[in-house]
């Protein structure tokens, strides 16, 4: 009995318990559906790497790569995890004829990496005070290829950079203005989808400037990247206020960012089909800065802790933040990131929209507006029907970007909202109309009179209780005069008072349906004795 409990408990843990592969490798824990642009989260992939009972509970620190894709991510990632592999050696880059293995990738111009990956084995880190930590590496998609749109792109910077405590922005060249654009779209949209914070959002970014080509300006490393990065993002007051907000945004979202120049790796690794990351195959000047770069940014002391709001996280709560903020980008409640041209378009037709619904008001307004005299209907009806005309041209002729389909659905969200502005200075004029503000009051009048005549007849005649009847009808009808009277004045009970001018309203139109019926009627007996 004790035997087959023990066993039973021991195979309900080993059922929670998450098991390793037996050879490490890249797990994708964030997957994206090409068809419908969505995202979904791999939660048993990431818990095997996450919940591994020697490492759960330990302080994570999450190295991310992102950028544009075809930039030699995970050809970097890769370097780092040799490093970390053989970090005790001195010649920790490998043999020269020693293929480079780790995470995917390849040369050419398709993309490798889709969604987000994980190396499979959590690397635990002594730092110098004797404190343990657990070191994730983390591969991203590269942004802006051909089957990914501005949100796909955006989510998945937002979410690594949420998630890491060092993300590595990985760029070609240089930092071009769009690139800091870009980060600027990419951080906002990450720091929405978080809850309130009170400290800067992110921690730790690196500009790495692949294939620098300028060393004769700033020195290759991180002394010239810390030089090149201070004049890029210096804020100055010659500049235009659209390129200071862009720089002021960056530094406000992370608490330190760095730079480091990386030469270009040499021709054969661009060129070959056949290079397969053999060091002798690689420039000379790139492999001594490599030297350099990755036991910079994995030295155990600057390896920062993941942290939110201040509280470090550990890899148990990683894995709780990844399910929430995976939550948020599923859902509907962020606002869809829109390349520029879309931006710029709906900007563009949203003021043709608004030029042309302010003629037309401005044409109405002269015409019944304000304290301006009682008009006909139909004569203010043929006005707003020429006016309308003349709003849809002027809409028409302005130039506007986006293709006749795109501006064809804000020429309908202007021809609803002129029909909403129709019926509002449809009521407005017909507010003036004497007859109509005093005709509840004077349907009213009439019934008491009519009552009052028709209870006396009645009375003459011996009809007594259909006459106490029409006595009651005629209280009745003096108590919803005085009191919509009442309302009137003071402005309460402004639903009783709309129930009153309806009740008043059926009775005029059922009183002239009658009168018409009858003098129909009698026309026609005067033709027919004709």
């Amino acid at each position: 009995m004790t035997t087959l409990a023990s066993r039973t408990v021991v195979s309900e843990c080993s059922r929670r318990e998450p098991r390793m592969a037996t050879e490490p490798g890249a797990v994708q824990i964030v997957t994206v559906n090409k068809e419908d642009h969505s995202f979904g989260l791999d939660t048993e992939a990431l818990e095997r790497v996450l919940l591994v009972p020697k490492v759960r509970d330990m302080e994570v620190v999450v190295l991310s790569v992102a950028g544009a894709f075809r930039k030699g991510k995970s050809f970097l990632l890769d370097f780092m995890l040799r490093y970390m592999y053989r970090k005790s050696r001195e010649d920790w880059l490998g043999r020269e004829d020693e293929p480079l293995t780790g995470f995917s990738w390849r040369g050419g111009s398709e993309p490798e990496t889709t969604g987000i990956q994980l190396w499979s084995e959590v690397f635990i880190v002594r730092k110098s005070n004797g404190r343990e930590v657990a070191v994730l590496l983390m591969d991203t998609q590269g942004a802006f290829d051909n089957q990914s749109t501005v949100k796909d792109c955006a989510t998945i910077f937002a979410l690594s950079t949420m998630t890491s405590s060092i993300q590595i922005y990985n760029l070609s060249q240089n930092i071009q203005e769009d690139d800091l654009q870009q980060l600027q779209l990419f951080t906002e949209y990450g720091r929405l989808a978080m809850d309130e914070i009170f400290l800067k959002p992110f921690q730790s970014l690196m500009f790495l400037i692949r294939d620098w080509s300028f060393p004769y300006e700033y020195d290759y490393g991180l002394k010239g990247g810390s030089e090149f990065l201070d004049k890029r993002l210096q804020v100055k007051d010659s500049q235009h206020e659209e390129l200071q907000t862009v720089r002021q945004h960056i530094h406000s979202c992370f608490t330190s960012i760095s730079c480091f120049l990386l030469p270009h790796p040499g021709l054969k690794v661009a060129t070959s089909p056949s290079f397969q990351g053999q060091l002798c195959d690689v420039a000379p000047e790139f492999k001594k800065e490599l030297h350099s770069l990755i036991p910079t940014l994995l030295d155990p002391d600057k390896l920062a802790v993941k942290e939110i709001n201040g509280n470090k996280v550990t890899c148990r709560g990683l894995l709780e933040y990844f399910k929430s903020y995976i939550k948020i980008y599923q859902g509907e409640d962020l606002p869809h990131p829109k390349s520029m041209l879309l931006a710029t378009a709906e900007a563009n037709n949203l003021a043709a929209v608004a030029s042309a619904k302010d003629q037309y008001y401005k044409n109405m307004e002269k015409v019944c507006g304000g304290d301006l005299p009682y008009v006909a209907p139909d004569s203010l009806e043929e006005k707003h029907k020429f006016f309308l005309r003349e709003s849809l041209h002027h809409f028409a002729s302005i130039k506007k970007m986006g293709g006749q389909d795109f501006c064809s659905r804000y020429q309908a969200q202007l021809e609803s909202e002129l029909n909403e502005l129709w019926e509002s200075f449809s009521k407005h004029n017909e507010s003036k109309n004497v007859f109509s503000a005093f005709r509840t009051p004077a349907v009213l009048f009439v019934l008491v009179c009519l009552l009052y005549v028709l209870s006396g007849l009645l009375l003459f005649i011996g009809l007594g209780s259909v006459s106490f009847v029409c006595d009651c009808m005629l209280g009745l009808a003096m108590i919803a005069m005085l009191t919509w009277s009442f309302i009137r004045y003071s402005g309460q009970y402004r639903s009783v008072g709309s129930a009153i001018d309806q009740a008043a309203g059926v009775l005029l139109e059922q009183a002239t349906g009658m009168l018409n019926k009858t003098r129909g009627q009698e026309v026609t007996k005067e033709k027919k004795s004709r």
